[in-house]
């Protein structure tokens, strides 16, 4: 076996290696990325879990939300792709959720300011009629050596994309929900772990863990369930557009499985969280980061 792939589940290969990569544009760009992460899991087949239910997903457009965008529709949901500017790797996206035979909406726009978000849900319901689903999954990170090194400026951005978009997005989105209707917050290992070189980006994913577990007592009294995930390293283009080429080579490799995690690798969690599977389960965090141990 190449020493660069390691084997998954039926034999499927996934990277292990990674070569020096940067990219200056921040969010960055899936397209550019080598490897390409892997969104879709050729040997994943429906069930019609999501039949009709229509999700907004937010860094939909690659990466996780991708992953979770395709894994969606195989399930019969209609997606709304929410980005902040990167329209190929949406486009790439919504060409693969209608190839599956749903539709899909994308919409581009900063989730960190407050009218756009209100602007999302309304463009979804004049669209599709109904939302069932709101999945909160764009992040970004800004890695510095030091507390010292991070601005004001640096602080504000991190937590208006990475926990005041929740805010916003749900106060939007809850009008619409009704009973049964799921929403799940991409949180971290961060959270747990903390990040000698992303201190504001853990402090942000730390409050999503606090955030989805205040709403999950909160909206439980209309029906709605509120989860989380927290993903270990995982390949996608916030990686390469987050950090000095030389620090991705073994990307991953920290963990107990030896390897980061691929996309598609997280996405049937959130199928989970999104379905009639889990509805005794509220206020929770699924851990799938590679067999890394968390406290909390």
């Amino acid at each position: 076996m190449d020493r660069h792939f390691g084997y998954i589940k039926k034999c499927e290969i996934v990277p292990i290696l990674f070569p020096p990569q940067y990219q200056p544009q921040h969010p960055g760009i899936e397209s550019f990325m080598i490897p390409r992460p892997i969104s879709e899991n050729p040997n994943y087949i429906g069930s019609n879990k999501l039949l009709n239910k229509t999700a907004i997903i937010t860094g939909g457009d690659s990466g996780i939300g991708r992953a979770v965008a395709f894994a969606f529709a195989k399930e019969g949901a209609d997606i709304v792709i929410v980005y902040l500017n990167e329209y190929g790797d949406a486009f790439e996206t919504k060409g693969r959720v209608e190839q599956l035979g749903r539709k899909c909406l994308t919409i581009a726009g900063d989730i960190g300011d407050e009218m756009f978000c209100h602007y999302v849900v309304k463009k979804t319901i004049e669209e599709f009629g109904h939302l069932e689903i709101l999945v909160n999954n764009a992040g970004e990170v800004h890695p510095q050596s030091s507390i010292s090194d991070i601005s004001a400026m640096q602080l504000i951005r991190t937590f208006q994309t990475n926990i005041f978009s929740l805010f916003y997005l749900t106060q939007a989105a809850i009008p619409y929900l009704q009973k049964g209707s799921s929403i799940i917050n991409t949180a971290s290992i961060a959270a747990y772990s903390g990040h000698e070189y992303a201190i504001d980006y853990a402090a942000s994913k730390g409050a999503i863990v606090s955030f989805t577990r205040s709403l999950a007592l909160s909206a439980i009294h209309q029906g709605i369930r509120v989860n989380g995930v927290a993903p270990g390293p995982v390949w996608t283009p916030l990686i390469p557009s987050s950090g000095p080429p030389e620090t991705y080579a073994t990307f991953g490799s920290e963990t107990p499985m030896k390897r980061a995690a691929q996309p598609f690798e997280l996405a049937p969690a959130y199928v989970y969280l999104a379905s009639d599977d889990s509805s005794n389960v509220t206020g929770q965090i699924l851990h799938i980061n590679g067999g890394m141990i968390i406290n909390g």
